[in-house]
């Protein structure tokens, strides 16, 4: 979102000044429940009585876009200490009173966000919510543990993306895809920069940043709104709000005029990998219309490997091996749409960008299929339907969405937008990121034989459409979960 955070106005202050909570919306979906308590600590209440388990989750509102220039991978850095103990707890002493009592945990970091998460009996959950409010004010991070610590996240960094070439292509591509924005560098660090990482950094990024008015919780599972909300008072209420918590403004994108692109060789490619991306609106508190139809463009366009159109028109001719298309629109900041292609044997890069740009070129004249859009429209809403079993999914979907500044009606309402997507809201959308002039397409290729130099696309000059954001080899979207550092939901 432009600026970087658009809370509703007054909301905290608001409740800071009246000494309560904020009450819960009026029209909230069955089983959901919302309030805010004086400190600021919003709280969404999902209940669901089928099992005899919770999810808790913590999300703090600030992320690895938010670090200082040349502290890249604090923010990272940071949720590994967090498990180090506090003035209660022991290093490592919070995991393993999860697990001895049957239960999960584990953490992760993304550009806009941090989270916690615990499953575990519900009968458990008091246990959980003092010990995560208890690391919400008094983190104790020793001098035995930071420098370990460190040498783990360097670790990690060695493992996930030094020794992976298609990890390594994304975090450039980003690089090359972000003139200005902090979306430009990987959420883990780099690495110059996380060895001179040090303990006095990590406290004050704890210090600026974790209280209860930067953070969202969410509770899932086998509790009622009265339980929540009497415990999230017992624990969490009692933890002072911090006046400078919330996150300051990002350097934003200048307009991008040119399209760019860039070519990675290594011996560990096995075929050649085309992605290209190009900057496109996230979702907006009140306006995720926009962000609606190009949900529905990716899932058009890349979604079914027998049925999409990218499928259509360059798998089954034998032009392609793999084609996609993605757009997760969850984002503070402008993100990400992006396209990526596996050539067939036999075809050139060349050929191949070729046959991609003749199919874009060819939906954007022709658009969408009715019954294919309704085709597409009924799938993302049964797959939501089904995400609805999941405790974990819930709550991330509510967490994730506060956290990048949409409010609890905007969740809500979200199913219900994507099923009102027209076929002129897609050729809209298309328009928007396939015939942008500012791309960026990048190839990452196996190294040739010793005769042969890699071929170049021919397209340095001629406008390339959009490219995705996803993971592994086809990763590019600056805050979808490729993005996070840390386990997944």
């Amino acid at each position: 979102m432009n600026p970087f955070f658009r809370p509703v106005p007054g909301l905290a202050a608001l409740a800071l000044a009246l000494g309560a909570a904020v009450p819960a919306f009026a029209d909230m979906p069955p089983g959901i429940s919302h309030f805010t308590l004086p400190n600021g600590l919003e709280t969404v209440v999902i209940e669901d009585h089928r099992a005899p388990v919770v999810v808790q989750m913590v999300w703090y509102k600030i992320g690895s876009a938010d670090e200082t220039p040349g502290k890249s991978g604090i923010a990272h850095y940071l949720e590994h200490l967090m498990f180090k103990g506090t003035d209660k707890l022991g290093p490592g002493e919070f995991s393993k009173t999860v697990t001895a009592n049957g239960g999960s945990d584990n953490a992760f970091t993304s550009y806009d966000y941090t989270a916690y998460f615990q499953r575990i009996a519900s009968d458990r959950l008091p246990l959980v919510m003092e010990m995560e409010s208890d690391r919400m004010q008094n983190l104790r991070i020793g001098e035995d543990d930071w420098k370990a610590e460190r040498q783990v996240v360097l670790e990690e960094r060695s493992q996930r993306t030094d020794s992976d070439p298609g990890a390594q292509f994304a975090e450039e591509r980003s690089a090359v895809q972000f003139y200005n924005h902090p979306y430009g560098r990987p959420v883990i660090g780099w690495r110059q920069e996380m060895e001179g990482l040090t303990r006095e950094d990590a406290i004050a990024w704890y210090d600026a940043h974790y209280a209860p008015n930067d953070a969202v919780l969410i509770l899932a599972g086998d509790v009622t709104p009265e339980q929540a909300r009497d415990l999230a008072e017992r624990y969490y209420g009692p933890i002072p709000p911090k006046p400078d918590a919330t996150r300051a403004p990002r350097p934003q994108e200048p307009e991008q005029r040119a399209p760019r692109r860039m070519e990675r060789v290594d011996p560990r490619v096995a075929q050649p990998v085309l992605l290209r991306t190009v900057l496109a609106p996230e979702r907006n508190p009140g306006d995720q219309k926009t962000a609606a139809a190009l949900t529905v463009l990716a899932a058009l366009l890349g979604g079914s490997p027998q049925t999409s159109v990218l499928a259509r028109d360059l798998v089954l001719p034998g032009k392609a091996l793999y084609v996609d298309a993605s757009y997760d629109g969850t984002t503070v900041d402008p993100t990400t749409f992006g396209l990526s292609l596996v050539p067939a044997p036999g075809v050139s890069q060349p050929e191949a960008e070729a046959a991609l740009d003749a199919a874009l070129a060819r939906f954007l004249r022709e658009g969408p299929d009715a019954a294919q859009l309704e085709r597409v429209k009924t799938q993302i809403g049964a797959a939501r339907v089904y995400a609805q079993d999941s405790a974990h999914g819930r709550a991330y979907d509510y967490g994730q969405g506060l956290s990048v500044g949409l409010t609890v009606q905007d969740v809500n309402d979200w199913p219900d937008i994507l099923a009102a997507v027209t076929p002129d809201d897609i050729v809209s959308a298309a328009r928007l990121v396939l015939d942008s002039r500012a791309s960026v397409t990048g190839w990452l290729l196996p190294e040739p034989p010793a005769s042969e130099p890699p071929v170049s696309g021919p397209a340095a000059a001629r406008p390339a459409p959009a490219d995705p954001a996803a993971a592994g080899p086809t990763a590019a979207e600056p805050a979808a979960d490729a993005a996070q550092t840390g386990d997944q939901p």
